[in-house]
């Protein structure tokens, strides 16, 4: 109950505070919390995304993660960098591009191990044409397009 507490103080915290130089945070929140509250865990032992539950968050690179379970939460705490989406959970296909995009929980691909999300349906199947192509150009524009 304590932790959860000083979660929720943290959180209250993070929230009030104002943006710093209004700079693009690194992950992609929406609806308050990492991909849109879905647990990041659960594409790789789901096979799919399964909403989070606001009792098992953790905040983590400035975002809050939410699961569905306290064993995901568990798992993600051990290594988040294996479970977190690729270019800060933004679009993908838009971040190799040179510009940032809102992204679909169920617009997703794991590659290589890695997770990556997609603005829509539509777009991930644009994505899906050249997979290493759009990684790789994803991957020389990030994080600098943070910055643009």
């Amino acid at each position: 109950m304590l932790s959860r507490r000083i979660l929720l103080a943290g959180l209250t915290a993070f929230l009030a505070a104002p943006a710093a130089h209004a700079e693009t945070p690194v992950f992609y929140v929406n609806h308050g919390a990492a991909i849109g509250g879905y647990d990041t865990v659960s594409y790789f032992r789901s096979g799919g995304p399964i909403p989070g539950r606001p009792e098992y968050a953790v905040m983590w690179k400035g975002a809050v993660w939410q699961f569905a379970s306290q064993d995901n939460r568990e798992l993600f705490e051990a290594n988040p960098r294996a479970y977190a989406p690729q270019f800060g959970g933004y679009c993908a296909y838009a971040v190799g591009r040179g510009y940032l995009a809102t992204t679909d929980p169920e617009a997703w691909r794991i590659v290589d191990g890695k997770l990556y999300l997609t603005h829509s349906p539509d777009v991930a199947r644009l994505w899906r044409q050249d997979i290493p192509g759009n990684i790789v150009l994803a991957e020389q524009n990030w994080p600098g397009v943070l910055q643009d």
